[in-house]
């Protein structure tokens, strides 16, 4: 029996890896196209000729980390299916394990806080995509039996975004790693003045 041999990457995937790869550790500002076709082993009539722009190169991007937070979404319903609060706990989790991943860059708030044209299309994107996840936290609290969601949610947003600069300042040996800990006795309050 012969093994299956594993095509390459097509340019296209190469281009969207390489260019996710070099935004989230430059910055969308920070990298020109010539960077990402070398980094994809392409060339840039190749870049243009899949993405008619860098502009349409980042909002492509954005959509495939967009599909990474959908699969978020599902996977926390999935592995905790009819249990409002084991599904709040596992968010807590999951959003402290990507805290204090490598390269924890939030490539939906870094896109936000980086295109700060408000006419550009991957900026509304995101800030759209952005309110849908705030309305499925605030949901997702109230069917856990909070009374003020909102309140809750506004407080782990800003949890998680100062854990993430955190992160990115004192590592290890900061306060980032204490964010499950942290999060889980705010949820925790919440709960407690709901009851």
């Amino acid at each position: 029996m012969t093994a299956a041999v594993k095509c390459p990457p097509r340019p296209r995937e190469r281009i969207i890896d390489a260019a996710r790869d070099l935004f989230r550790k430059h910055g969308i500002k920070g990298i020109g196209v010539d960077a990402i076709a070398e980094a994809a082993d392409s060339n840039k009539m190749t870049l243009y000729r899949h993405f008619g722009s860098k502009d349409d190169l980042v909002f492509v991007c954005l959509q495939e980390a967009a599909a990474e937070a959908e699969a978020f979404w599902n996977d926390i319903k999935k592995t905790n299916p009819d249990d409002p609060k084991a599904q709040l706990n596992d968010w807590v989790r999951r959003a402290g394990d990507f805290i204090t991943m490598e390269h924890c860059n939030c490539e939906l708030l870094d896109a936000a806080a980086q295109l700060v044209e408000s006419d550009h299309p991957a900026r509304r994107f995101v800030e759209d995509l952005r309110a849908l996840y705030m309305k499925r936290l605030v949901e997702l609290c109230r069917e856990a039996g909070v009374g003020d969601a909102e309140l809750l949610v506004d407080a782990l947003s800003l949890l998680v975004e100062g854990a993430r600069c955190n992160w990115r300042s004192a590592g290890q040996k900061g306060a980032a790693t204490r964010f499950v800990p942290i999060a889980q006795m705010v949820v925790a309050d919440f709960m407690q003045h709901t009851a």
